[in-house]
């Protein structure tokens, strides 16, 4: 008999990307092992002796009788001169026959199982009958792996044939109902960790986003899941686990952070997750336990926490708890001037801590946090001398600075020296998006900062100082922006001309979200600064008024842009957007030419 290491081995390959199964090599394993009733590739007896430890020797790796030695030799070839057995040893009428018999079966010799509720129903039985034989043997023979060994095997083989479930998501509210999903979840605690790797596995391709079932379906077996304390168990999983044990304790992690993502996809799931009182401190000290290469797994645990702060505040609230603005921000410190190396997992893990400091900087005690971690001193410094880090930088300042809450954030940027810096990378040529980012701070700093405070006066002195240049700049970029949007309603007219009132509101938020994409979001933002510059100093509006005359345009097109932009915020009502409403009400009024 095998011993059960070598039944349960893996071999190991090193991963790529964090979708690509990590130890597993996709050519030799598909799903898990769907239908075949292969043996489990995997599952180290946890604790356990195995059966080297109890033979010993050399009879440890005995598995059964000798060959005779007369058939030991190779055989000497028989003399074919007639080529009877030329091409594999079977003759023409012989291959006709298998080639008719194998025609009437199907074309590849083998019947398919059929996958329905009465396949579901005996599956599940097996499956319980494996648990409840192999709870036994182990339980009778606890001393004696050997005893339990083959059950160990057949529970393994039976719980991957679950596999295929995830071609047949209509067999979910089923299988749910049969109560085999509980028995799923409850081999996470199995005392082989190899079995509950697998069984995490399994779970794991069940509710993958790639499964094509349908809101009910996957809420029929995921709720079930949970029912059965699916995620204490990944908590109790995840401290079980060693990574420094081998791969695959490396892989049992790996697979628990993919059903943490595919739960996640649910909010009220997403913010269970973070009610546990283990998972998120865990996915926090993974992300940040220094490694000399970042790992898929340290990668994966940011990318699970973006997905969670994106989700609500309350989720946001337990990682400020946990101090996690600033670990996050200690970590990004070291890539103020240096990059990752691209294609690697530690460019991803950059941008998911860039993605949770973006996702916190949105709420006020995340504005609060940032502040007090001096995280406006640090993106200053990678605007100004980074290279991947400026765009995502930039992108937190502008967050930073929004909403009605954000003016501590455009206190300290002037007071920190930011102006000079953003300046400067405005003036110079640079991609769309980080103009975008520079615009939405420049607008919200005039929203905010009070009129008459030493903060503004200097922010306006830098759209006064060197006759006006940062104004000739903006507009130049307007027209730019202007041009763009004016080829995307050409064709969206061209659209509205050719369909029925009727469908023309059904393609409304299509429209605009095209117009959006061509950069109306920005024009709004440089027609805000335009408009607040010609209300402040009457030297920057008849600067304003004679750029703008200089490309065919006027202060009238600015009026516009701010109408249309108030229009569009009609149905909205939070404190934010009633602000931001009274304020562009106002200054329509300054926008007449004269």
């Amino acid at each position: 008999m095998s011993n059960l290491d070598d039944l349960f081995k893996k071999p190991y390959l090193p991963s790529q990307k964090r979708k690509s199964d990590a130890v597993r090599n996709p050519d030799e394993i598909y799903k898990s092992t769907k239908l075949n009733g292969s043996g489990p590739q995997s599952a180290r007896s946890n604790g356990q002796p195995t059966i080297e430890d109890e033979a010993g020797g050399d009879e440890a790796g005995y598995a059964g009788p000798e060959m005779p030695p007369d058939l030991e030799e190779e055989e000497e070839e028989p003399n074919d001169e007639e080529g009877r057995f030329f091409g594999g040893g079977v003759g023409g009428q012989t291959v006709a026959a298998m080639n008719f018999l194998e025609q009437r079966d199907g074309g590849d010799g083998v019947k398919a199982e059929k996958i329905d509720s009465a396949w579901l129903k005996k599956t599940a039985l097996n499956f319980e009958k494996r648990i409840s034989k192999n709870a036994e043997l182990r339980a009778r023979y606890e001393a004696t792996p050997e005893k339990f060994i083959e059950s160990e095997a057949d529970l393994d083989a039976d719980m991957k044939s679950l596999s295929i479930l995830s071609e047949h998501p209509e067999l979910y509210a089923g299988f749910a109902e049969l109560g085999c999903i509980g028995s799923l979840v409850s081999l996470l605690a199995h005392e082989n960790a190899d079995i509950a790797i697998d069984a995490i596995e399994i779970i794991g391709e069940l509710i993958d986003e790639d499964v094509d079932a349908d809101v009910d379906q996957w809420n029929a077996i995921v709720d079930a899941m949970l029912e059965a304390d699916l995620l204490d168990l990944l908590a109790q999983s995840l401290a079980r686990f060693d990574e420094t044990a081998g791969p695959e304790d490396i892989n049992g992690v790996y697979h628990v952070l993919g059903v943490l993502e595919s739960l996640s996809s649910r909010a009220s799931i997403a913010q269970r997750i973070v009610d546990n009182e283990s998972l998120v401190p865990w996915l926090l000290q993974r992300a940040t336990k220094k490694e000399s290469k970042v790992s898929q797994n340290k990668q994966y645990s940011t990318e699970i926490l973006a997905i969670l702060l994106q989700t609500s505040p309350a989720i946001r609230l337990r990682f400020f708890a946990l101090d996690g603005v600033d670990a996050f921000l200690q970590i990004l410190s070291a890539y103020r001037k240096r990059d990752p190396e691209k294609g690697t997992e530690e460019e991803e893990f950059v941008e998911n801590l860039f993605d949770c400091i973006t996702c916190c900087v949105d709420d006020d005690e995340g504005k609060e946090k940032f502040l007090a971690a001096e995280g406006v001193e640090l993106c200053l410094i990678m605007v100004k001398e980074g290279k991947m880090s400026r765009l995502r930088a930039l992108r937190i300042l502008d967050h930073l600075v929004g909403g009605n809450n954000g003016l501590a954030g455009c206190e300290r940027l002037v007071e920190a020296g930011g102006l000079k810096t953003l300046f400067t990378v405005f003036m110079k040529k640079h991609d769309k998006e980080s103009s975008e980012h520079l615009l939405g701070i420049f607008a919200s700093m005039l929203r905010l900062l009070p009129a008459e405070s030493a903060e503004r006066i200097r922010l306006l002195g830098k759209f006064v100082e060197k006759e006006y240049e940062k104004i000739g700049r903006i507009i130049k970029l307007r027209q730019e922006y202007v041009t763009k949007l004016a080829t995307v309603d050409r064709s969206i007219e061209a659209e509205r001309a050719t369909l029925p009132p009727g469908d023309q509101d059904d393609l409304a938020d299509e429209w605009l979200s095209r117009r959006m994409d061509a950069g109306l979001s920005a024009l709004q933002s440089m027609d805000i600064i335009l408009a607040w510059l010609v209300a402040e100093d009457e030297g920057a509006r008849a600067k304003v008024q004679e750029v703008l005359s200089s490309v065919g345009a006027d202060l009238g097109s600015v009026k516009a842009t701010l109408q249309e932009q108030l229009r569009l915020m009609s149905n909205q009502d939070s404190e934010t957007e009633n602000s931001v409403k009274e304020m562009i009400t106002t200054l329509i009024g300054f926008c007449d030419d004269g």
